[in-house]
């Protein structure tokens, strides 16, 4: 588990508890678009997953009550199979849960969307696992690279949203 300064486009990966880690992110763009690239399902499937895999959605409804369940595969190759449900989906924070297809209990995840400056904002994620063991797992799984690459991906949606709004 690494921990570096979020402001030099990498996301802090701290753990914080020993169920819990916490990650920060600064993006380039208003809080509003990056928790809206979090509940649109278009935006959603260009940033989520490895490069080059694609999205599926069985289900996805980011409201407050509302679940999801969607795959990330690579062409020809079984996909990851997540879901869970939203507890809260309000502006400025998500709470969901999520597992992965097969496993075992459930993580219980909360997003903060939090505006930094007019054009820049801060997404801080406090993920809660069920058990010790299920912490320690994510923390040698490679999450913080998987995740890094995630939010480099959304670094270059939310640019492109940006250009978009502005042209």
């Amino acid at each position: 588990m690494r921990s570096e300064d979020p402001r030099s486009n990498h996301t802090s990966h701290v753990r914080t508890g020993n169920q819990s880690l916490s990650h920060r992110r600064v993006f380039a763009a208003p809080a509003e678009l990056v928790q809206r690239a979090h509940v649109d399902p278009e935006l959603f499937r260009q940033w989520m997953g490895p490069r080059g895999s694609m999205v599926s959605f069985e289900q996805f409804n980011p409201v407050t009550g509302g679940a999801f369940r969607y795959g990330v595969g690579m062409e020809g190759t079984p996909a990851a199979v997540f879901f869970g449900s939203y507890h809260v989906v309000v502006p400025g924070l998500i709470v969901h849960t999520w597992q992965y297809h097969g496993e075992t209990g459930f993580t219980v995840e909360a997003l903060r969307f939090t505006a930094e400056s007019h054009s820049s904002s801060v997404l801080d994620v406090t993920s809660t696992f069920p058990t010790v063991e299920a912490c320690d797992q994510m923390v040698e799984s490679g999450l913080d690279d998987e995740m890094d690459a995630n939010f480099d991906r959304l670094d270059e949606v939310l640019s492109s949203l940006g250009r978009s709004v502005s042209s």
